[in-house]
């Protein structure tokens, strides 16, 4: 299907953002992506795809596996930015002066997934408040459309649109209400990758890493695991990257270099979780 660059609805012309293109590979977890590909499934013409949350705490690959399972798709995917001043034009059309000075209608990347039957990820979506929220609801349920208040046209879906939010799990974020969670199910949560897996992204991440340094900071994001603390696989890539770069430009070895470098990345409270 060819990717539409404009979109004319009620004689009213909408300008579409391009496809979010982004380097990045999805290893391990495998059944995460199966629930979420589920998710998508229509099973019959009177069907309808669910609209999933991915949930888990930063850092842990949600917008990678998001990103990961359009692509199986292989169908354009649109990424959209939430944050707490998020407002229902941004997530629909804003007029913008164009180089004529005349007045055009941008659309939101959400439009462009609706219009050319792709792939969006709302990414972090509680962060964003109710009214914006509500504004999603038409394309969430059952009449699969967006209404813009500021063109006045209502935008449909076509039938191969797929949605799905990321969410965190932490106190920066709102609580949605019911009706709107209802239309964001099912919930898919993301936990930590196992010890290999965890090996192999930082591999795919960094692979000029050093092996001691590797060792050193695998055996630091197992034992915080096992605590429960909040140390993720990108806090990993962090200190991996700024340890070997510690390495190239001081004199130490590969356990000082990574306790310097969770010192200044995490602080001192993660430097117990250092492996002997």
């Amino acid at each position: 299907m060819a990717i539409q660059k404009t979109f004319t609805v009620d004689d009213v012309l909408l300008v579409l953002p391009p496809p979010t293109e982004m380097d990045i590979e999805w290893i391990g977890q495998a059944e995460v992506i199966h629930q979420l590909m589920a998710a998508w499934v229509v099973l019959d013409e009177k069907d309808l795809p669910l609209n999933p949350r991915l949930v888990g705490r930063p850092g842990m690959g949600k917008t990678t596996c998001a990103y990961a399972a359009g692509l199986r798709l292989g169908r354009p995917i649109y990424l959209f930015q939430a944050t707490v001043d998020t407002r229902p034009e941004d997530l629909i059309v804003m007029p913008v002066l164009g180089p004529k000075q005349d007045v055009q209608y941008m659309a939101s990347t959400i439009v462009a997934a609706a219009v050319n039957g792709g792939v969006c990820i709302l990414d972090e979506g509680n962060r964003m408040n109710e009214k914006s929220w509500a504004s999603l609801a038409p394309l969430l349920d059952h009449r699969r459309y967006l209404e813009s208040m500021v063109t006045g046209v209502k935008i449909p879906a076509h039938p191969d649109f797929r949605f799905v939010t990321t969410m965190n799990e932490d106190a920066s974020t709102y609580d949605l209400p019911e009706y709107i969670h209802s239309r964001l199910q099912p919930q898919i949560h993301i936990d930590f990758p196992e010890e290999e897996e965890e090996r192999a992204i930082l591999q795919s991440n960094i692979p000029f890493a050093d092996e001691e340094i590797l060792a050193y900071v695998l055996t630091f994001l197992t034992r915080a695991h096992e605590a429960d603390e909040r140390y993720t696989v990108r806090d990993g890539i962090n200190i991996v990257r700024y340890a070997m770069k510690l390495l190239e430009q001081e004199q130490g070895g590969a356990r000082q270099m990574v306790e310097k470098a969770l010192r200044l990345i995490l602080g001192e409270e993660a430097l117990p979780y250092v492996g002997d």
